[in-house]
């Protein structure tokens, strides 16, 4: 009898902390834009590699100015989840004003499931890249990954011409088994 009370006050109790983390998780992120920003805009884009239905190399903005921003990473793992081995690639745009901004940039290995990444290669490299976008124009996250040389960088997307600077690793950008 003492242990049937015991697991309903016990289940009581977690109850808020279930709820808090609950909508934790729900919460979104802070708009790029205001939703009635009405200045010059630009937009930038991401960009991936397929190699195989479990596996791609992707080129995002992961924040622009400071702000975390959604990409290609984390939409595809959010479509592909449930799915096993299959990737499910997404692709992500964003407006972003055409003003000095300061965008962080990833190039990183990623596979459909994490033990995939834990028993494979994952290359990654990341860095900031300063530029004013011009209004009206796309602008493409580009980038190369492999075992002697990775780089990242935003490109123009109608000329291909490079804005900003270009990261770059020479030799190997491979993470490390507890990095992945």
């Amino acid at each position: 009898m003492k242990v049937r009370t015991a697991i309903p006050s016990g289940i009581r109790a977690c109850a808020p902390v279930a709820i808090a983390l609950a909508l934790t998780a729900c919460a979104t992120r802070t708009p790029l834009l205001p939703a009635d920003y009405a200045g010059p805009t630009a937009v930038l884009k991401d960009s991936a590699a397929m190699f195989s239905m479990s596996k791609a190399d992707m080129y995002y903005a992961s924040s622009i100015n400071g702000i975390e921003v959604d990409n290609v990473r984390f939409a595809t793992r959010s479509a592909s989840e449930g799915r096993g081995p299959l990737m499910l690639l997404q692709k992500v745009e964003r407006r972003i004003p055409a003003t000095p901004v300061k965008v962080q940039v990833v190039a990183r290995t990623v596979y459909a499931m994490p033990i995939m990444a834990m028993t494979s290669t994952v290359y990654q490299v990341k860095g900031e890249v300063d530029f004013t976008p011009e209004p009206g124009k796309n602008y493409v996250v580009r980038g190369k990954l492999g075992p002697a040389y990775s780089a990242v960088w935003i490109e123009e997307e109608a000329s291909s011409a490079l804005v900003g600077s270009k990261i770059e690793v020479n030799g190997s950008a491979e993470l490390g088994f507890f990095d992945k």
